[in-house]
C-alpha cells in the first residue's frame, strides 16, 4: 500500500473531523436566510446532512450553536486583527487602512457578514446572546480601533480627537455595508448598486484626512 494512502485518515474519520465546521456553515446560512428565532435545529442538521441528535452532540442548544458561529467567524478575525496591530511598525494611518480593508475582505465579503443582520434583527429578544456578542465582538473591536486612534494621537500623526467617538465613526460604515449586502443588496429592486470596496476607500480617505495632523502623509492606496 502506498505510504500516502496508509497515512490518510479513513473517509469516516475525515467526515467526523469536518462535521463541526459543516454544522457551523449550515447554521450561519440558515440564520441569515430565515432569522435565528425562525430556524429550527433540525433544519440545521438536515442542511449539514446529519441527524438532530448528532447536532446536539456538538452544540447542545441553538443558542450555543450561534455562539460558536460568532466565535468562528468574528472572534477569530478580531484576534487576528489584534496580532496585526501589535506587530505593525509603520504609520497608524496605514495600520487603520489595513484593518478596515482586511475586515471587509475576511468578514464583509464572506457569509460571516450576515451575522450583523442576525444580531441587529433579533438580539433584543435573546439577552444571553446580546451579552455574549458584546463581550466577544463589540468590546474587542472597540478596544482595537480605539487603541489605534490613541496610537496616532500619541505619535502626533493624528489630531487630539476623542478616541471613543471616533472609533464608532470608523466602525459604523462597515456595519452598514454588511447589513446592506444582506438586505437591499440581496434584493433585485433596481436601486443604485453600492460597491463596498469603493465605499471603504472613500471612508479611509475622508476619515484619515479628518484625523491627520497638519503634516502627516496619508497612507498609500493598494495597487
Amino acid at each position: 500500500m502506498p505510504a500516502s494512502a496508509s497515512s490518510s485518515p479513513p473517509a469516516r474519520q475525515r467526515r467526523k473531523e469536518a462535521r463541526p465546521q459543516e454544522l457551523l456553515d449550515a447554521a450561519l446560512a440558515l440564520f441569515v436566510e430565515k432569522g435565528f428565532a425562525a430556524t429550527r435545529s433540525e433544519e440545521v442538521a438536515a442542511r449539514a446532512g446529519v441527524s438532530k441528535g448528532t447536532l446536539y452532540l456538538y452544540y447542545p442548544s441553538k443558542e450555543e450553536l450561534l455562539k460558536a458561529v460568532i466565535r468562528q467567524n468574528l472572534s477569530r478575525i478580531l484576534a487576528d486583527g489584534m496580532g496585526i496591530a501589535d506587530g505593525f511598525e509603520g504609520p497608524t494611518s496605514e495600520l487603520l487602512a489595513t484593518l478596515l480593508r482586511t475586515w471587509w475582505e475576511q468578514v464583509g465579503e464572506t457569509p460571516a457578514g450576515g451575522i450583523h443582520k442576525i444580531i441587529m434583527a433579533e438580539v433584543r429578544n435573546f439577552p444571553e446572546i446580546a451579552e455574549f456578542y458584546n463581550r466577544e465582538v463589540i468590546v474587542p473591536a472597540h478596544e482595537l480601533i480605539s487603541k489605534m486612534v490613541k496610537r496616532g494621537v500619541d505619535s502626533g500623526e493624528f489630531r487630539d480627537v476623542p478616541s471613543h467617538e471616533v472609533t464608532h465613526v470608523l466602525i459604523a460604515p462597515l456595519i452598514f455595508l454588511a447589513l446592506h449586502k444582506h438586505s437591499f443588496g440581496a434584493c433585485p429592486i433596481g436601486m443604485d448598486a453600492i460597491e463596498p470596496g469603493k465605499v471603504i476607500e472613500a471612508q479611509i480617505d475622508i476619515m484619515l484626512r479628518g484625523l491627520q495632523s497638519r503634516d502627516s502623509p496619508l497612507p498609500r492606496k493598494p495597487d
